[in-house]
């Protein structure tokens, strides 16, 4: 799939918020903790364009995607993809390409029972630690 990463910018916030809302609502009403607000609130509060990279296909919006340097580690953050552009390989050539990119140990959390944990795996992430909520992961450099 043909598709492109240009850098973020701030009016691209609130559709990816919406993506998010969208993205997130099933694991999080599976886990119990699901709100509509604060869902798209905590994408607001962390929401850094200088580190985040807007995912295109045929020139529209499919995604984001944000490599954050934070001490002695990067996190992988913020990687949603729209519903209607997951499932046929676009995930895989984006965390692909970011990675190799990557110049350093990546670390991420997703949520427990996420599908997203196989997506991670079949790129080198193990689990390092893991609570109710979340699955922490890192992926060594290589």
């Amino acid at each position: 799939m043909r598709f492109a990463l240009r850098p973020a910018a701030s009016d691209d916030l609130e559709d990816l918020v919406e993506i998010r809302a969208v993205v997130m609502r099933p694991d999080l009403e599976r886990l119990g903790r699901y709100d509509a607000h604060r869902v798209r609130q905590r994408l607001r509060d962390s929401f850094s364009p200088e580190h985040t990279q807007i995912i295109e296909v045929g020139g529209e919006l499919a995604g984001s995607i944000a490599v954050r340097p934070a001490e002695d580690r990067r996190w992988l953050e913020h990687f949603y993809l729209a519903p209607h552009h997951q499932g046929r390989g676009l995930g895989s050539e984006v965390l692909r390409t970011v990675l190799d990119r990557a110049d350093g140990t990546v670390w991420l959390n997703v949520l427990q029972g996420s599908p997203a944990r196989r997506l991670y795996e079949r790129h080198g992430f193990v689990v390092e630690s893991e609570d109710p909520v979340d699955v922490f992961m890192v992926r060594k450099f290589l």
